[in-house]
């Protein structure tokens, strides 16, 4: 079985998660809330650069990563990601020529580490209900970081700027379900192989002779550290 069925299958069992399912812990009186959330996820990986122009899942890889976000209220967060890609490549599918007629392609592991700020369209949650709390959200994550591909032997590294748009539902009141499409913009044009490094030789600028990664992942995460919600008003 090949690895775009498996994620496809995995796919599937997450929209059949994501289906509704009965509401009863919303009639909570008062439900903990945490600091924090640790999760893992995996996925199909993807790669637009010199020996791919048009679909990025034309040679899909694998996309894993663990994440730790900070929670700061039912709307925010602040998430460190560190995540393994591999990414594959091949210029015999593209219409455009290389120069001299070559054919090229690659073969790569790319590391990579980030920390993203995270905007939820819903307040997220179970809980009172006159906080508004759904356990179904959108979300929007733009973030900074670095990654390192290796390809033959030799290493590349690149700045990133991922970007990510997802949804999540929450499968109790400390677990989380999300499933998320993120492309990186890397600041590299190595990270397929050195070789590729403008190949076209057209020395265009720094910001758009790069290569970019994408991913499809499903996620799994717990909330942990119980933030303080007690009341110290006096009347």
């Amino acid at each position: 079985m090949s690895i775009a069925r498996h994620i496809s299958l995995l796919l599937i069992a997450a929209f059949a998660l994501l289906a509704p399912m009965p509401a009863a812990t919303q009639t909570v009186a008062q439900t903990e809330e945490y600091k924090f959330d640790l999760g893992a996820g995996i996925g199909m990986s993807g790669y637009l650069g010199d020996v791919n122009d048009s679909f990025m899942f034309s040679h899909p890889g694998v996309d894993c990563n663990v994440a730790l976000r900070y929670l700061a209220n039912t709307r925010l967060a602040v998430r460190a990601v560190a995540g393994v890609s591999t990414l594959s490549g091949s210029s015999a599918d593209m219409q455009n020529a290389l120069p001299g007629g070559n054919v090229a392609d690659f073969s790569s592991t790319f590391y990579h580490l980030s920390a993203r700020g995270e905007f939820n369209f819903f307040n997220y949650g179970i809980g009172e209900s006159y906080k508004q709390l759904k356990r179904f959200t959108p979300y929007l994550a733009v973030g900074i970081g670095g990654g390192v591909a290796t390809s033959d032997g030799n290493t590349a590294f690149g700045l990133i700027l991922p970007m990510s748009v997802g949804i999540k539902y929450k499968l109790k009141h400390r677990l989380n379900l999300a499933l998320e499409f993120t492309m990186t913009k890397v600041f590299s044009d190595k990270i397929d192989s050195p070789a590729l490094d403008d190949p076209y030789l057209i020395q265009s600028s720094f910001l758009k002779n790069t290569d970019w990664t994408s991913g499809i992942t499903l996620s799994l995460s717990y909330e942990f550290g119980r933030r303080c919600v007690a009341c110290n008003r006096q009347d």
